[in-house]
């Protein structure tokens, strides 16, 4: 039980501090890195808005993740994780990743068509793999919480 709230602790330390770099990363890092991109190459820089409305989307959908995973840890806490409000925060989750995983099929599909070169299109393919198994596993995750959580029910109707 120690080492629990260790782990509870020490990810909500580590949910902080990733919210806090994707805002910095998202109010001041992309902008100005799309700002410049614009400047140095100015054959792309018709891309520099819609480029910086999907790296603010994404990490969005990433802030969503963490502040979910966050209310599921205080459910932890409460031991309250076998309930339907964490069907909720497991669903907004999925949701989340669902929505980045949209865009990111759009993107990759765009890149595709028009790369000259396959580095972007494949990056973007891993990515798209790793955010499409992240979407699977909670979806798995989801259904055996969902499990769960009609045991505990049981349990305490039995008890």
């Amino acid at each position: 039980m120690q080492i629990q709230r260790w782990a509870v602790l020490l990810l909500r330390v580590s949910l902080v501090t990733l919210f806090v770099v994707l805002l910095l990363l998202q109010t001041f890092s992309f902008p100005g890195q799309f700002a410049f991109m614009a400047q140095q190459h100015p054959q792309s820089a018709h891309l520099r808005w819609p480029l910086t409305f999907v790296f603010a989307f994404w990490i969005l959908c990433a802030q969503v993740v963490l502040f979910a995973i966050w209310k599921l840890l205080a459910l932890i806490g409460a031991n309250r994780i076998f309930t339907s409000v964490s069907m909720t925060w497991v669903d907004v989750i999925v949701r989340a990743i669902a929505a980045a995983w949209i865009i990111l099929a759009g993107v990759l599909l765009y890149v595709g068509l028009h790369a000259d070169d396959p580095g972007l299109p494949l990056l973007l393919f891993t990515w798209f793999i790793g955010v499409t198994v992240l979407g699977l596993l909670m979806i798995v995750m989801r259904a055996l919480l969902r499990q769960a959580t009609a045991l505990q029910t049981d349990m305490d109707e039995v008890i």
